[in-house]
């Protein structure tokens, strides 16, 4: 190409559902915080392809970088012993302690990797690794109408990933924080620490669940909720000793208010609710001034957060 279009800055991303797609756009101006500039929600009309064609020229989305979050339950995210074999060799051989834990052929899986931090790893404990793993053609379906509409597809995330980007911008030096979420499909709870992901778990409620609960099914919601958040920070302070976790926050969104009250006299750890004017910039998004709007727009905030300075930039 004789004349090829300056790429923008920052990185753009898609979150597609069935009946829509959000995309929020993210940069970094140089003054230490990032800055939204935007972050929006549209209906699907017609196929993908279709949507995102037209998206692209009513929202001029050529020249930016382009990353799609994959759909959840079109992936996994598995916990396992790292071999020990050279960083390059890791997805390799990764593959065969695999075969048992997906459900299908683990040739016709794509696999990466994501280290998690080990401190000082105990003598005889293996050091322990994030293995994602995903059909080849799952990832295919999801990336080819994108590639088809013209837009530029470079990477394809996942929400584990997106929360942590998020997460590790309120982090305290040394410390480790946690960061629950809920959206239409399930519950999230990651911890990071350095701004790396150092344990994440599913919740099998939805936020429209909890929505349409009377009052004693969501207050058993709550219970079952507590108690799996209690595990895992259990889980953490005997396998993480070397990070003192500082604090839970929570997204404030409908009955996810609630939950947090029961959480703050249940738990050993201050929970708070997540504001991202904390850490972020948005002058031109009025609309991102309500918690539960950041709810909704965070998984995209953070997979449109690749370009961090920190431990955490360019994933």
């Amino acid at each position: 190409m004789l004349f090829k279009a300056k790429q923008k800055p920052g990185w753009l991303s898609l979150a597609v559902d069935r009946d829509r797609v959000d995309i929020a756009h993210v940069s970094w101006p140089g003054n230490g915080r990032p800055l939204v500039t935007l972050c929006e929600t549209y209906r699907r009309e017609g196929s993908l392809e279709h949507t995102m064609t037209r998206l692209r020229k009513e929202r001029s989305l050529d020249g930016f970088r382009l990353t799609a979050l994959m759909p959840a339950g079109q992936y996994q995210l598995l916990q396992v012993d790292s071999p020990p074999v050279a960083a390059s060799e890791l997805t390799s051989a990764l593959r065969w302690r695999l075969k048992d834990l997906v459900d299908f052929p683990v040739e016709s899986a794509v696999v990466d990797t994501m280290q998690i931090p080990a401190g000082d790893v105990a003598p005889g404990r293996a050091a322990q690794v994030f293995a994602v793993v995903a059909r080849a053609d799952a990832i295919r379906r999801h990336a080819e109408p994108l590639q088809r509409s013209g837009l530029g597809l470079e990477v394809i995330d996942i929400q584990e990933n997106a929360q942590r980007n998020v997460s590790a911008l309120f982090e305290r030096p040394g410390r480790g924080v946690a960061l629950l979420t809920f959206d239409e499909t399930a519950g999230l709870l990651t911890v990071t620490t350095g701004g790396e992901l150092c344990l994440a778990r599913r919740i099998d409620l939805s936020l429209s669940a909890l929505a349409e609960m009377d009052e004693a099914d969501r207050q058993a919601a709550y219970d079952r909720i507590t108690l799996e958040l209690q595990r895992s920070i259990d889980h953490f302070d005997r396998h993480f000793a070397f990070v003192t976790l500082d604090r839970l926050l929570v997204t404030g969104i409908g009955p996810v208010m609630g939950l947090r009250d029961m959480l703050s006299e249940n738990l050993d750890l201050p929970v708070e609710l997540l504001d991202l004017a904390d850490a972020f910039d948005f002058p031109d998004i009025p609309e991102l001034r309500s918690t539960a709007r950041q709810a909704c727009c965070l998984a995209g905030i953070g997979a449109a957060l690749r370009s961090a300075p920190g431990p955490a930039s360019g994933r």
